[in-house]
């Protein structure tokens, strides 16, 4: 006689294996599997992510996606507005291949201003890796193509151009290039700085510490501007401009350090604590051996976190620097350097798509903002994602 199996008893349904959510299959990852894990399920974190990516792949290969090279004048083409990518023809018909018109030069009956106007008469279409007039060496590599541009003699003006004939889109890109490296770089050195220091400070203890830890008040206690102004204004004024650039590098990251510092020192006197590190000081393991494979391992996935949120603040410490004409200067260029070129009210009246450094900044500032949010929240066991 068949019994009646218990309501309770019946199988529920089970989930796809390729599917992975839950504790079971997150508990089968490992610790770094694990933050790519919980990393990919923060859509805010990966879409800065995404947005990052994007922009250093615009950036880093300049003299590829630009259109022009760096200080190339066009000297009939001064203060032209933003040229728009159409796809309707001027007897309405629709294009499958985008196209600018022409340009021709009028004046404004009242003020006299130079104007340029769309000239339908003359349609260039973009062309995809279109032959430059100048050859151009990246990686070893000599070539003299562009990835996004027009046939001569028409010109592609994607955001405008200056008051010297200059691409506004190909500046954007050689700066951002120097911009975003240096908050890469100077980060790197900070998180070196404030990894070793925090260490020794929180292992050592004692005098050390005392004395590391009133340093990094001493420091961080001066305002940021005034002070790097004071180191900038030390830097030769004979230096190239890749002095400079090195210079201000060393500069904003020999003061961002002393936040990191002093949490990896938290970090380190906590984990100390730790069984597994009393289990190594027992068994006769060296400083070397407990700092290297336990306490540095234990505050690695912080000192990330740290170094992505701190990029923001190097990237706007140059901008600001650079604004203020004591960072880089001509013929390098950055988004401080294209800034101050647009902080005079007429430019803002008259030319408005000089101010176009800031979106570009601000996508940066808020990507790494986002990575930065998205890696905390995943290195954060108790952050319930």
């Amino acid at each position: 006689m068949a019994h009646p199996e218990p309501a309770n008893s019946r199988a529920e349904p089970t989930e796809d294996a390729h599917a992975p959510s839950g504790r079971q299959e997150a508990a089968a990852y490992s610790y770094w599997g694990l933050i790519w894990w919980r990393f990919k399920r923060n859509r805010i974190g990966v879409v800065g992510g995404i947005a990052l990516l994007l922009l250093y792949a615009l950036v880093l290969p300049a003299e590829l996606t630009a259109p022009y090279p760096l200080n190339e004048r066009h000297t009939g083409f001064l203060d032209v507005p933003p040229q728009f990518i159409r796809f309707i023809k001027p007897d309405g018909r629709f294009s499958l291949r985008p196209f600018v018109y022409g340009l021709k030069q009028e004046r404004d009956p009242e003020t006299l201003r130079r104007l340029y106007v769309p000239n339908e008469d003359e349609i260039y279409p973009l062309v995809l890796f279109v032959q430059g007039e100048e050859s151009w060496t990246f990686l070893g590599l000599t070539w003299d193509r562009h990835l996004l541009g027009v046939e001569s003699p028409g010109k592609l003006f994607l955001l405008g151009t200056d008051t010297q004939g200059r691409d506004l889109f190909s500046q954007l890109l050689y700066g951002g290039r120097i911009s975003l490296t240096v908050g890469l770089v100077g980060v790197a050195l900070s998180l070196v700085l404030g990894g070793i220091v925090g260490l020794i400070s929180g292992y050592l203890g004692g005098i050390v510490d005392d004395l590391i830890q009133r340093g990094i008040e001493v420091m961080i206690s001066f305002p940021s501007i005034p002070l790097w102004i004071a180191l900038s204004a030390a830097i030769p004024a004979e230096w190239n401009s890749i002095q400079v650039f090195f210079g201000i590098t060393v500069i904003l990251s020999s003061i961002g350090w002393g936040g990191l510092a002093r949490v990896v020192r938290g970090m380190t006197l906590s984990l100390q604590n730790e069984d597994y590190v009393k289990a190594g000081r027992i068994n006769g393991a060296t400083t070397w051996w407990i700092v290297t494979r336990h306490l540095f391992p234990g505050t690695l996935s912080y000192m990330i976190v740290a170094a992505t949120l701190a990029i923001p603040g190097m990237i706007l410490g140059e901008t600001a620097l650079s604004f203020l004409g004591l960072g880089i200067q001509p013929p390098m260029v950055s988004w401080g350097v294209l800034l101050k070129q647009a902080q005079d009210i007429t430019v803002l009246a008259h030319k408005p798509w000089l101010i176009a450094p800031v979106f570009f900044l601000t996508v940066a500032v808020l990507s790494f903002n986002f990575l930065g949010d998205g890696l905390r929240d995943a290195a954060d066991p108790f952050s319930g994602q």
